[in-house]
């Protein structure tokens, strides 16, 4: 038996949903505009996961071009039935203001690596929705609901529709608010349970941020309003727990290993605070975004769960007995030479999936089109993946000749269109082809060297790009012959690419920060850069006071 460690998926990895299909467990996390929609892993010790397919990688499953940052695959749920696996996912359309405009849909597999069949659009009452299958053979959609009202909370309970096979269509007429959470409102992401005499409902309350925590209610029936909430505190939070390495802990699902123990997965996340700020207020930043963690449960003599270690949980956990070894990577380096034709699973692009009018992969190189810039929300030419670690380093190789200074290509750190860095080739008036730093801050431009801009030698082929991203801070580097690298005298504040930044003035802050490659050439002229060798090298979570990096965590997050 071994101990896990939290989080078991570092980096953006919201919202899971956990099942167990004979000896294998998968998790389902929500990925928003991030494309190939809903990240999926498997496991069979629940300590180590490796990464699957995503499930929605056709624009036929998810078309989200033009949706607001933060918007699209909100909260997916998975479930295992009648010899196939389940997948409710939302597209999200509207975030900011008063509605929450969104479809939740359907899709099936017989196989969690697919195909997945084309979706069944259910509704668009609430987000969060999921699947429950009852023993006697009905099935239900339950779901946060929506309201639009001024005059009322938002958040207006938990609705249950029933789902007709037959038709493959819900029964609005015969729908009906099982529960209305606590009067700590914005309950929301509901997962259902039949076990023993009761229907369990595991829902979060009090909004994704550090008053995050799930709550359990149960009941006999699926009646109206007939669900008893768990007496006594929440079945997870962090709010009261401020000092506990893991924060955050809520929405997540409840699952079982084949000998009977019980393990909770939830979002979490691992804030930290810069050296002149308390460690309250602000509790801190997350700029790796909400992660996920696991839980021992058990349950008291009343039939209720409970956290092991108590309702803050702990950051490391007692694994199952029955566990299957499983191999899996500790961390989550990535070199790429683009010697493939696709792709690499770690690998993202934004709403939609990338295509010829972005570029092509394969032969040893990245070739992208520029088309709009970082701040554009529908023609963006960009791959990039998650921050997974505190320190790590990320480098390519970039050829690129631009006319304009309209025309960008290198390297980026990139949370939404109103927050990122970028530092990349470009052209101006003074020197010709150049290296600029810029940062989008809350939709504020800024470019730092300006006419100081780094001028390429004439016949320079290739420029190396290096950011080195160190907790609180990070900045670039540059070369002309990829052995020397030269420090541009630019330190950005990670906190900027956090989702408690951008919470203080946007409401969409779900999705954590990521490094990527973009070409930019809004002139529309279609320039095109390439791009080699990218190599993203994690070096830990923690640094030593002798400059070494550490994977160990402490159960403090201050130590």
């Amino acid at each position: 038996m071994s101990l896990i460690q939290n989080p078991i998926l570092p980096g953006f990895n919201a919202d899971p949903s956990i099942i167990r299909v004979e000896d294998t467990y998968y998790i389902a996390n929500s990925t928003f505009e991030w494309f190939p929609g809903v990240r999926l892993h498997e496991s069979k010790d629940l300590e180590h996961w490796s990464l699957l397919p995503s499930p929605l990688s056709t624009t036929t499953l998810l078309d989200m071009r033009g949706n607001s940052a933060s918007g699209g695959i909100w909260a997916p749920d998975l479930s295992y039935a009648d010899g196939k696996f389940w997948l409710v996912y939302t597209d999200v359309k509207v975030v900011n203001g008063a509605f929450k405009d969104m479809t939740n849909y359907l899709t099936t597999a017989t196989d969690i690596k697919g195909p997945w069949t084309d979706p069944i659009k259910l509704n668009g009452l609430g987000f969060d929705a999921s699947l429950f299958h009852d023993k006697d053979g009905r099935k239900y959609l339950v779901q946060q609901t929506w309201d639009h009202r001024e005059y009322k909370h938002p958040f207006d309970g938990i609705t249950l529709t029933e789902f007709d096979m037959t038709t493959m269509k819900l029964q609005p007429k015969k729908a009906k608010t099982i529960y209305n959470g606590t009067n700590v409102k914005l309950v929301e992401g509901p997962h259902l349970y039949q076990i023993n005499d009761y229907y369990y409902l595991f829902a979060a309350q009090g909004g994704t941020v550090f008053t995050h925590q799930e709550v359990v209610a149960r009941s006999k029936t699926l009646d109206t309003l007939s669900f008893e909430t768990e007496p006594g505190d929440p079945f997870i939070t962090n709010f009261d727990t401020p000092d506990n390495y893991i924060q955050k802990q809520g929405h997540g699902g409840l699952v079982s290993t084949p000998k009977g123990e019980w393990y909770y997965a939830s979002l979490c996340a691992r804030p930290w605070n810069h050296k002149n700020e308390s460690s309250t207020d602000p509790r801190g930043w997350s700029s790796l975004g909400r992660e996920t963690s696991i839980q021992k449960v058990e349950w008291d003599e009343e039939g209720w769960p409970r956290i092991v270690g108590g309702h803050g949980g702990t950051t490391f956990v007692e694994g199952p007995k029955d566990a299957i070894q499983t191999n899996a990577p500790a961390e989550h380096s990535q070199k790429d030479d683009f010697a493939s034709s696709t792709l690499d699973i770690n690998w993202n692009t934004l709403r939609v999936p990338f295509t010829e009018k972005m570029g092509s992969v394969g032969n040893g190189k990245l070739t992208l089109i520029g088309q709009g810039s970082l701040a554009n929300n529908f023609d963006l030419s960009l791959i990039a993946r998650r921050w997974q670690a505190f320190y790590f380093d990320a480098e390519v190789k970039v050829k690129f000749d631009p006319f304009s200074y309209q025309q960008m290509a290198g390297l980026t750190n990139y949370y939404n269109d109103r927050h990122w860095s970028f530092v990349f080739i470009t052209w101006n008036e003074v020197n010709g082809a150049v290296i600029e730093v810029a940062e989008n801050n809350r939709g504020n431009y800024t470019s730092y060297l300006k006419d100081n801009a780094i001028k390429i030698p004439d016949g320079t082929e290739y420029v190396w790009f290096r950011t080195k991203v160190r907790k609180e801070s990070y900045s670039y580097e540059y070369s002309f012959d990829g052995k020397k690298f030269i420090e541009i005298p630019v330190v950005l504040d990670a906190a900027v690419l956090s989702d408690d930044y951008v919470l203080q003035t946007y409401g969409g802050f779900f999705t954590g920060a990521f490094v990527g490659l973009a070409a930019v050439d809004y002139s529309g002229y279609d320039r095109v850069a390439e791009f080699y060798n990218f190599d993203y090298k994690e070096l830990g979570d923690k640094v030593l006071p002798d400059g070494s990096y550490t994977w160990k965590a402490s159960e403090s997050r201050f130590d």
